[in-house]
């Protein structure tokens, strides 16, 4: 497969972008080689501008629930445009678009927009501290809450990619305030508590980890998280800015029957557009400015063209797409565990709804240990392999998979066909 194009743009794209890419995980360098450049979607197929053809598993990192050129928002977004791409005002859209995240979402009783997931999960914990009057946050390791310094500490995605456990420029003063537990283990939560009574303003937590792969909670874990924040006066931040509305139409809160008392979202409320959202609890939201002391602002925030592209792919997710996108998910990763089975390749699955992991040479993957003992060289070879035969999966061995509505019988037997051929060239 011709990518000569790509290649070139990369070299040009280094002289002034650090890296050549504006997020680090896009460089490829996790996985080796040059980056693809895309230029259309459709559905859920991407073209790159060599005008090479791939099954899209990345989804702009599970937006596309709806998969590529979704007419309908597209259509929105291009009325929105026609009156005006932005005030720095309010609008009457970002009341709706709160009233639908409300609807959905039984925690959330107040809601506000920002501008990116980064945003919200700081200002979540920001708001946290300010509520309980306490310094101290607890977070798990390999979970990737955005590049806020105090969110860096052992994190997932790009920087577990990178090979950064801990960012330079993040103060030590700022990383001693952050608590670290490994997913999915109580126990550990528990020990932490009880050696910081009432000092801990928060838990945050990916429902499902989903960057470090697709790792989902075991039985009783989101439950004991909280009861424990309750009992010790913490709140309980869920990170939904990518299992928001892609795993159950009230999120994996609204899968699992679990109610934080914050919820952080971005992705799909935005469309694809870049867009960010935290709320939760009245009165915990009650603390945010102009109604209280917490600070937090944005100058963009509410942008009414992500507010249209967010309403629009809402208002188009109901049970039946849900439904489709869990029957593609489930046939996608049985048919390459079988197919693993078939070339004798220990590969370990992890998936929900639309979200799925693959992990080569580990029996089971629950926490960010067994992520670190799954062999990423030989998935990097399979990467490219699929990549070669017009699949594209996350460039990252830490990154999850995501299928849209629009992944068919058609897609999935062509991303099968593609896995038996890089099975084999394993």
């Amino acid at each position: 497969m011709n990518r000569s194009t790509s290649s070139d743009l990369i070299r040009r794209a280094k002289l002034s972008i650090p890296g050549g890419v504006n997020s680090p995980v896009r460089a490829f360098k996790g996985v080796g080689g040059d980056p693809v450049f895309f230029n259309r979607g459709s559905g859920p197929y991407l073209y790159d501008v060599d005008d090479n053809k791939y099954v899209d598993y990345v989804g702009s990192w599970g937006p596309m629930i709806l998969g590529h050129g979704h007419q309908p928002t597209v259509d929105a977004v291009v009325a929105q445009a026609q009156r005006a791409l932005g005030f720095g005002a309010p609008t009457e859209g970002e009341i709706t678009l709160a009233e639908v995240i409300i609807e959905r979402v039984p925690s959330i009783e107040k809601v506000r927009m920002v501008n990116s997931g980064t945003e919200a999960t700081m200002s979540a914990i920001r708001l946290a501290r300010g509520f309980t009057g306490r310094d101290k946050i607890l977070k798990f390791t390999g979970c990737y809450h955005g590049h806020s310094d105090s969110l860096l500490v052992k994190a997932g995605s790009g920087v577990l990619t990178l090979g950064i456990p801990n960012s330079p420029g993040v103060p030590e003063a700022v990383a001693a305030d952050t608590l670290n537990a490994p997913f999915n283990d109580f126990d550990a939560v528990q020990a932490i508590f009880a050696q910081y009574p009432e000092q801990i303003a928060c838990i945050i937590v990916e429902p499902i980890a989903g960057n470090m792969g697709c790792i989902p909670p075991v039985e009783g874990f989101l439950e004991g998280l909280q009861d424990i924040t309750r009992q010790d006066g913490a709140l309980l931040i869920f990170d939904e800015v990518m299992t928001g509305f892609r795993v159950h139409k009230g999120s994996a809160q609204g899968l699992y029957n679990i109610q934080p008392d914050l919820t952080t979202l971005g992705k799909i409320v935005g469309g694809g557009l870049p867009v960010g959202a935290f709320g939760g609890r009245a009165d915990v939201m009650s603390h945010i400015a102009p109604e209280g002391p917490v600070y937090q602002a944005g100058t963009l925030s509410g942008n009414p063209l992500a507010v249209s592209a967010g309403l629009s792919t809402l208002n188009h997710l109901d049970d039946a797409l849900y439904a489709r996108v869990a029957e593609a998910t489930d046939a996608l990763v049985a048919g390459l565990k079988d197919l693993a089975t078939k070339h004798k390749v220990q590969m370990a699955t992890n998936h929900v709804c639309g979200m799925f992991g693959l992990f080569f040479d580990v029996e089971q993957v629950l926490n960010f240990d067994h992520v670190s003992n799954s062999n990423v060289d030989k998935f990097n070879r399979f990467f490219h392999a699929m990549l070669d035969n017009g699949v594209y999966l996350a460039p990252s061995a830490f990154e999850a998979g995501f299928v849209s509505g629009t992944h068919t019988g058609e897609a999935i037997e062509a991303t099968l066909s593609a896995a038996d051929r890089a099975f084999a060239a394993l």
